[in-house]
């Protein structure tokens, strides 16, 4: 029998000596974390990151959408991983195009950039499926997101593919790549409540099988408040100031600040007021956050039939930073810019001391960071919504607006004010991008042949994806119902009606091939009741149900189980024998449209058919219509998109690949206005309500060739083609609204330690995008005005001057600057009174002449 080992007094003394040695920042390298922050080669930082998630835009857009984050003061760029679009079938992987990993990674470490790699593989993301192949459903035994083996292979599978990439790839920061982090599992920590202990079980399995893959960075949950060691876990929300981690040598992480919303087809677009996203952001640092990432920093399009949810619109734009053209949202990206310039400023007193907080008022509060080397931090808030607050801080006097957060680098001088705004306002519009009408032709899809091509026949009502594998958002349910001639409705009576329960995101009910009807679900309600009026005729008929998945579900527990397609009953009333139950009788299947088997989206499969030719305009719009134009490619840079407000529902293509979804319905909510202050929510500041949802809808410039592109339409209700059009996006003018001492990193001069040594006048920018020119000045004035861009109004002080200044200074330019000083306009219009300027000008392209 072996003596048990005695440790010495000073053996453990060494131990734990050489143990405190190791979690000193100084005696790391790679990455790793202590309770400050993420530690990247011995120093701890300040992570400012921006979620950008490749197949929501083009590689040939790539580099312009980091260089753009990079230039927002990002350190790092975060995507999710796409588990549907890598392995589309099993064993069968894709990884070109827009689903190039590696080249979108390679992409960010050119610019110098960090990575956050979120594995998941399960995503949300409102993405189909929460980012799960179809085929995984299918898996014999399967469970999604438990203690489940059948999954746990699968998802394991996945995960080590992805890694050994990256390894092989040398993409992790341990073999001098840039990814710094990795995630594993997303938003776990309500399912796994409801999943009980074998929820738990199941993140212990997945925390273990990922640290074990030994990528040498740290790998995050978010949401997930049981993460075990070493895995940190991580808050998502539009505030997480009161997020604390699980143990106390964890760093603060909030790997979703929620820039904006996402947007359903029905309801409103969410705006989120660039001033509460900073003072969030700020309010996270100042309690001792470290790491912030922007979801989204740049949203994009939901190509093809990626959306999930389902009723997630084709764009997911998210009131990003950068929109989902790919163009700058100002002023949230440039008030954001000059909020990571001020954090960055204070970034050694963060990460080197931990705050002392000091009451300035029953709403106001000042977080101090004194560290070794004598500087000093300050973040001096008011948490009052309504009003401002003038608070005493290290015997001076500050000022602070409502709901805001001033950040002193100093502890003295504020250099910048979460709710003062410096940077301008960009107005976006959309513009015919030629004079051309696109010539269309039309095929009608074929209707009543349908059923001698069905898949298969089978007694009663089949769920629609155990059918159609989701290859297609549609599926055909047929059957026939044989009348008597001698029904009484035959004669003048009241005609059938059919009332049908289907768990489908819309129906569309043809009785002997023509359109009796649709119905439609949403988001808060997936069940659908058609109930109307069929016209039968004596003998055969013949009912067809064509079911439209609009985008599988993506969150909530078993979502694998959930079911959608006509699942009746089906019962048709009228008839003088009663209510007769067509739920049991025989159907048949067609699994898509005829259209989608003959390929008619594509360059191959478009001539397989006589297109009709001729003027389509008054005429009577027709269900299930095929329409083709050729197009050439517009000139310029701008970004392109198609208007598609005189549409019903469908799918478009250019060129064989797929725009997405479109719907013009028209958005059911609440715009009475949006105020910066108070708790943000997503229902809280709406725009678009009476308005269609989604009307323009992106067309990368990459997927154009010179001339004869080919733009392919599927309506499914009887829109009218001759009014789409091809469009471009251009900045149509720009706005300020600058403080005469408004704080702003730009007012310092820093010296050679980073550090600022003085204050300057403020400046207004204004700048046109590459291409045009400021052509006039709406509206200019130097004194007290107020409203905002588009409604600027003269204040009770102004300078007669202003507008004579801005426009000396700045028609014909491509960008100007002008200090707000009371001698550029001629004098103090009111002295004593603090002031500021509001200006709009108008941009044009070159080629306009000068208004």
């Amino acid at each position: 029998m072996r003596e048990p080992i005695r440790h010495s007094p000073l053996a453990a003394a060494t131990a734990a000596l050489t143990l405190f040695l190791l979690l000193l920042p100084s005696a790391k390298c790679g990455v790793t974390y202590d309770r400050k922050a993420i530690i990247i080669n011995g120093q701890r930082r300040i992570l400012i990151s921006g979620s950008i998630h490749y197949p929501r835009s083009t590689p040939e857009m790539w580099e312009g959408l980091v260089q753009k984050a990079k230039d927002g003061g990002l350190d790092v760029i975060q995507t999710y991983v796409f588990w549907n679009g890598h392995e589309p079938s099993p064993g069968k992987y894709n990884f070109e195009g827009r689903y190039d990993l590696v080249r979108f990674i390679r992409t960010v470490q050119r610019a110098g950039l960090y990575l956050h790699l979120r594995i998941g593989p399960y995503i949300c993301g409102e993405w189909n499926f929460g980012g799960f192949p179809v085929w995984l459903k299918y898996v014999p035994g399967i469970s999604f997101r438990t203690d489940n083996e059948p999954f746990k292979n699968a998802m394991q599978g996945f995960t080590q593919k992805i890694v050994e990439m990256m390894k092989r790839e040398s993409l992790f920061e341990s073999q001098g790549g840039p990814i710094i982090l990795s995630q594993i599992e997303n938003e776990y920590g309500p399912e796994g409540k409801a999943f009980g202990p074998a929820g738990h079980a199941y993140v212990n399995w997945a925390a273990n099988m990922a640290v074990g893959m030994d990528t040498g960075v740290p790998w995050v949950m978010c949401k997930e408040d049981d993460a075990p060691d070493p895995v940190i876990n991580a808050c998502n929300g539009f505030y997480c100031d009161a997020f604390i981690p699980n143990k106390p040598y964890k760093p603060m992480m909030w790997t979703e600040a929620w820039s904006g919303w996402f947007t359903e087809f029905g309801g409103t677009v969410h705006q989120r007021p660039v001033e509460d996203l900073a003072f969030a952001v700020a309010r996270f640092i100042q309690k001792g956050g470290s790491f912030i990432n922007y979801y989204m920093y740049h949203g994009g399009t939901n190509f093809g039939r990626t959306a999930g949810g389902p009723f997630i619109t084709t764009s997911y734009d998210y009131d990003a930073p950068i929109d989902e053209f790919g163009s700058i949202r100002e002023p949230k990206h440039g008030h954001l810019k000059e909020l990571h310039r001020a954090i960055k400023l204070c970034e050694n007193a963060l990460v080197s001391a931990d705050p002392t907080v000091l009451s300035l008022g029953p709403y106001q509060q000042a977080h101090i960071f004194n560290y070794q080397t004598g500087g000093c931090a300050a973040f001096l808030a008011n948490y009052n919504p309504k009003s401002y607050a003038t608070v005493l801080f290290n015997n001076l006097h500050y000022n602070l607006p409502p709901w805001s957060i001033s950040i002193l680098p100093d502890c003295r001088n504020v250099i910048f004010n979460t709710a003062k705004v410096g940077v301008q306002t960009s107005q976006m519009q959309m513009l015919g991008s030629s004079n051309e009408q696109l010539l269309w032709e039309r095929y009608d899809e074929e209707i009543a042949s349908m059923a001698d091509n069905s898949l298969l026949t089978t007694t009663g009502l089949l769920e629609q994806i155990n059918v159609t594998r989701d290859t297609s958002d549609y599926l055909w349910y047929i059957t026939s119902v044989d009348v008597n001639s001698n029904e009484r409705f035959l004669s003048g009576g009241q005609p059938p009606v059919i009332i049908i329960q289907s768990a489908g995101h819309a129906l569309h009910v043809f009785v002997n091939g023509q359109l009796s009807g649709s119905a439609y679900g949403s988001k808060e309600n997936r069940r659908i009741t058609y109930n109307g009026n069929v016209n039968l005729h004596g003998g055969s008929n013949r009912i067809a149900l064509l079911s439209v998945a609009v985008g599988l579900p993506n969150v909530g527990t078993h979502f694998e189980s959930w079911n959608t397609g006509v699942l009746g009953p089906v019962v048709l009333h009228g008839l003088d024998d009663g209510k007769r139950d067509l739920t049991w009788q025989q159907w048949s299947y067609q699994v898509g449209l005829k259209g989608e088997s003959m390929n008619l989206n594509s360059l191959e499969g478009t001539s397989s058919v006589e297109w009709m030719q001729g003027d389509f305009a008054g005429q009577a719009q027709q269900p299930l219509t095929w329409f083709r134009a050729y197009f050439d490619a517009p000139g310029g840079q701008e970004p392109l998109a198609l208007d598609m407000r005189s549409m019903g529902k469908g799918q478009i293509w250019i060129n064989g690949q797929s725009i997405g979804r479109y719907w013009t319905v028209y958005a059911n909510g609440d715009c009475r206005g949006c105020s910066y202050t108070g708790t943000y929510r997503s229902p809280k500041c709406q725009t678009g309500c009476g308005e269609p949802t989604q009307r323009w809808y992106h067309v990368p410039r990459s997927w154009l060739q010179p001339s004869r592109n080919l733009l392919v339409i599927f309506e499914e209700l009887g829109g009218d083609a001759t009014k789409i059009s091809l469009v471009k996006q251009s900045v149509s003018g720009v706005c300020a609204d600058v403080s005469e001492w408004h704080p702003t990193i730009r007012n310092w001069h820093l010296d050679s330690y980073g550090k600022p040594e003085e204050f300057r006048r403020p400046k207004v920018h204004l700048h046109c995008s590459p291409g045009q020119f400021i052509s006039a000045i709406k509206f200019a004035s130097f004194g007290t005005p107020y409203g905002a861009c588009g409604s600027f109004l003269q204040g009770a002080c102004h300078s007669p001057n202003s507008h004579t200044t801005l426009e000396k200074k700045c028609i014909g330019q491509e960008r100007c600057e002008v200090a707000i000083t009371p001698s550029n306009f001629g004098g103090d219009p009111c002295p004593n009174v603090m002031k500021k300027i509001a200006v709009e000008a108008v941009c044009s392209p070159a080629t306009q002449p000068l208004q």
